[in-house]
């Protein structure tokens, strides 16, 4: 349970109303950083499984729409995927790919019982992974940050039959090739998240849903890497009952059996079927977190969005979500009102083991309302009740957020040592999270920036 569910919503809006604080990524003030070299780059270990708390039937009813819909909404008509062991190669400049691949092919082998395999660049494989620039992969495909594609197996391919029927995921019967194109140009950290997401539509569902808690099937971008829900519904996707070209419906009638084997522990349980996200609010989501648009139209569309969850009565991801977005958006107009919104979010968020990294989220956000109002303690509170569990979601960027918040209140309250020590353990992580040099300092400096010390130290 996050701090904020356990703290009066009244008492933290009047002991943070009057913070004034920019954004953390939108600070117009910039403090210059140490020039003293950035510690090495911290990187993440084992990852914990965390199996999906629900009933085996609502788990049923999130895999088939996960796998017989594409995100645009069209429907997929049949059942596809690797049938045999799969193999994955990698071309182009990888870096800290590598590692971060060795371990997720590890992890599915594991927890989704998958054969997959590494083998050399000159090899065919069924799975190709390129690794090029941001700005060659965004001519191509505008405003994508990374992404899958079927029947190609290098970028060349695709550049070639991009405008064809061969790259129509709907048109496949079984998966033979597909290739996943990353940048290379960015943090190692995402990076890592597109190579966590693409490789799993690659091998399973297409779909992401909004209505999702715990998994990378989400375009909310809060889990960074697959989930415990992820595993078990590439575990279903490959189980031996299963095979290319089925029906819906024959999927379906076989899904019940799957799943209680696979996940013995949801068995028995009943669950309404999920209420449906009308196209309103994904519009609304959209436009609200897209490039387009002035900034009062964007908070006026993550307003609609608001409105919209609450005339459903959602009090779910969606609901939350919604007030993340608008808490967002407002900060540089009126950080009141963005207040306000993060403290609903906490609210929802704050109601489910589920969104345990969703409330971190926003407790970074009220961390640094607090620091900017001068309440080092407070901010040490909503820090310190997120480190585990942005720890065991591996997120490197809010880790480090978080440790420069924490490094900043503890020099606020007079303890320097402590300070230095936080500080040095955010950079490494940040290496990873953000990438290069000036980035990672530039971060620091905004984060030092919110600290109400600076200005009586000037």
């Amino acid at each position: 349970m996050s701090l904020i569910s356990r703290l009066s919503p009244a008492l933290l809006a009047v002991s943070l109303l009057s913070a004034c604080a920019a954004p953390v990524s939108e600070m117009p003030e910039r403090r210059s950083a140490p020039a003293a070299a950035l510690p090495p780059m911290k990187t993440f270990g084992a990852h914990p499984t965390v199996r999906p708390r629900r009933s085996n039937a609502a788990l049923a009813a999130d895999f088939m729409e996960l796998s017989f819909r594409m995100e645009s909404g069209r429907e997929l008509p049949t059942f596809t995927r690797f049938e045999g062991p799969v193999s994955v190669r990698v071309l182009g400049n990888a870096g800290n790919l590598n590692a971060d691949l060795s371990q997720l092919l590890g992890r599915l082998r594991r927890e989704a019982g998958i054969s997959v395999t590494r083998v050399d660049a000159n090899q065919q494989a069924n799975v190709t992974i390129e690794v090029i620039s941001r700005a060659e992969l965004q001519r191509s495909v505008p405003q994508a940050a990374c992404f899958v594609v079927p029947r190609v197996s290098s970028w060349a391919d695709f550049r070639r039959a991009r405008r064809s029927r061969a790259v129509d995921w709907t048109t496949l019967r079984q998966r033979e090739q597909v290739a996943i194109f990353l940048p290379g140009d960015v943090s190692p950290q995402e990076i890592r998240d597109c190579l966590h997401e693409e490789l799993a539509q690659a091998l399973g569902p297409l779909n992401d849903l909004y209505r999702l808690p715990d998994s990378v099937f989400n375009d909310d971008n809060f889990h960074t890497v697959l989930t415990g829900f992820d595993m078990l519904m590439l575990r279903a996707y490959y189980d031996p009952s299963l095979r290319s070209g089925m029906t819906p419906q024959e999927v379906a009638t076989r899904l019940p059996a799957i799943l209680d084997r696979i996940n013995p522990a949801g068995r028995g349980g009943r669950s309404a079927m999920p209420d449906d996200t009308p196209r309103a609010w994904v519009d609304a989501i959209e436009t609200a977190l897209g490039p387009r648009g002035s900034d009062a139209s964007r908070r006026a569309a993550a307003r609609r969005a608001v409105e919209i969850a609450g005339a459903r009565g959602w009090q779910d991801t969606r609901r939350g979500f919604s007030l993340y977005a608008l808490g967002r958006l407002s900060l540089s107009e009126s950080p009141e009102a963005a207040l306000a919104a993060f403290l609903g979010a906490a609210q929802v968020y704050g109601n489910s083991y589920d969104t345990r990294i969703q409330a971190a989220h926003v407790n970074m956000q009220l961390a640094a309302f607090a620091l900017s109002n001068g309440q080092p303690e407070a901010t040490l509170a909503f820090v310190n009740d997120s480190l585990q569990v942005v720890m065991d979601s591996e997120n490197a960027a809010l880790l480090a957020s978080l440790l420069m918040l924490k490094s900043e209140a503890l020099e606020d309250l007079g303890r320097p040592s402590e300070a230095r020590m936080v500080r040095l353990d955010s950079l490494g992580w940040a290496r990873y999270g953000f990438g290069r040099d000036q980035v990672v300092r530039a971060r620091q400096s905004e984060i030092a920036a919110l600290s109400p010390r600076l200005l009586r130290e000037r």
